[in-house]
């Protein structure tokens, strides 16, 4: 059998915790593109000193400590950020994920929205996941609040309902967080007991009672349809999950992950708690921003989210041989790039790589620009690769270079060193 457990409203679960005055009210977290990264003041940062957790803010600054207009409402006095969690109380009056911290205000005119705590997150998702592991053989942390769980030939069917309660219990009376927990013979049924166990519930479904649970079910709530696939499944006349039995010959004719849909759908699925390497496969960072038009501008922000990233491959003892770049014009045009070097990895050498690589993927200068990511990956465990030997030696005085100013960066602050691009 299988677990899948459920932070009820994580984030604003958190914030519940040492502050019992926020509980049956209205409450939401609320988060914003982070983009005093952009600015040439110093700023306060830290590096997660957790592995192994999730979370949407590696560097970040302590935004917890900071009022809602502090946090939320720009010098225009306008209300800028979206809602990342609500509570039950706060969706009792139409507020969602997703929706603007100002629209929620509207439906919800008493709702106290509660700027990110991270690092807050990022303690307690680990936290639980130790305490999983303590008592579950085989877990898989699907995402910061998500976890599977394989407890086959550890608890036996008869056992596993008062089991899953007893696990809510404990995780309640150890970290003080709700959790729902669904339990079934597949992983992918088990997750979609968990809509049926919410709030701070358990849903067990036995194999033998599958068919008769998904009959009636939207196809939307099956993990992995999303809008686009839903469209497609719905011209097909498929409606509901039941109706997907009989469609057995249309699933496999869609390829790979049309045959995997349909046995996830049905539960015979046979896959397994996948358990999560420590090998990082490669690392990101990005912003969205007003309108941008200003390419000497985007530039220096380039530049910026480069200095970051470098110090998050120096600190994950990377080095990385590919360097990829994403930009998104603002009426959704997107243009994208990437260079594979063998040479040795250093600050300067990324920088001046990303943005050559920002003028030969921007297709269209003078439109604005609204979003940056860019990625480090393809990992190599040999620095000296190039057999140039000029640019070897570059390379290796680049890396030294590189290698000292982050070690002053961790010691004192990744602003503590800028270049003159930067400013």
């Amino acid at each position: 059998m299988f677990l899948h457990i459920d932070i009820d409203c994580f984030f604003a679960a958190a914030h519940r915790i040492n502050n019992p005055q926020l509980n049956n009210i209205p409450i939401a977290v609320g988060g914003r593109s982070n983009l005093s990264i952009f600015s040439k003041t110093p700023q306060k940062r830290e590096l997660s000193k957790i592995d192994g957790a999730f979370t949407s803010s590696i560097l970040s600054i302590s935004d917890n400590s900071k009022t809602f207009d502090e946090y939320f409402r720009d010098d225009d006095k306008r209300v800028r950020g979206i809602i990342t969690t609500s509570s039950y109380e706060a969706r009792a009056f139409g507020v969602k994920t997703a929706m603007s911290v100002a629209e929620a205000l509207r439906w919800c005119p008493h709702l106290l929205v509660i700027p990110p705590n991270y690092s807050l997150y990022h303690e307690l998702s680990h936290k639980l996941k130790l305490l999983l592991q303590k008592q579950i053989p085989t877990i898989e942390q699907f995402s910061i609040d998500e976890f599977f769980c394989d407890v086959t030939g550890w608890i036996k069917d008869n056992e596993i309902e008062k089991f899953a309660y007893n696990l809510k219990q404990q995780i309640s009376n150890e970290l003080s967080l709700p959790v729902s927990i669904g339990v079934a013979n597949s992983k992918w049924i088990a997750k979609l007991a968990t809509n049926d166990a919410k709030p701070d519930g358990v849903k067990v479904v036995y194999k033998d009672e599958i068919q008769n649970y998904i009959h009636n079910k939207p196809i939307k709530e099956f993990c992995g349809i999303g809008k686009g696939y839903q469209t497609r499944l719905e011209s097909y006349g498929i409606h509901k999950l039941g109706d997907v039995k009989d469609k057995k010959d249309l699933f496999y004719s869609w390829g790979k992950f049309g045959k995997q849909l349909y046995h996830r759908i049905q539960g015979d699925d046979n896959e397994q708690v996948m358990v999560q390497k420590s090998d990082t496969k490669s690392i990101g960072l990005g912003r969205t921003f007003d309108p941008l038009s200003d390419r000497s501008e985007i530039k220096r922000r380039i530049a910026i989210l480069c200095r970051h990233l470098s110090f998050l491959a120096y600190k994950g003892k990377h080095n990385p041989m590919t360097f990829s770049l994403n930009i998104k014009y603002r009426y959704g045009e997107k243009a994208k790039g990437h260079i594979n070097t063998q040479r040795e990895f250093s600050e300067q050498l990324f920088k001046q790589e990303l943005i050559k690589l920002f003028t030969d993927i921007d297709k269209h200068p003078s439109h604005h620009i609204v979003q940056v990511n860019i990625t480090l990956s393809n990992f190599s465990e040999n620095k000296h690769t190039t057999s140039n030997l000029f640019t070897l030696e570059e390379d290796s005085k680049q890396a030294k270079l590189t290698s000292s100013i982050q070690d002053l960066r961790d010691k004192f602050g990744i602003d503590i060193l800028k270049s003159g691009s930067e400013l």
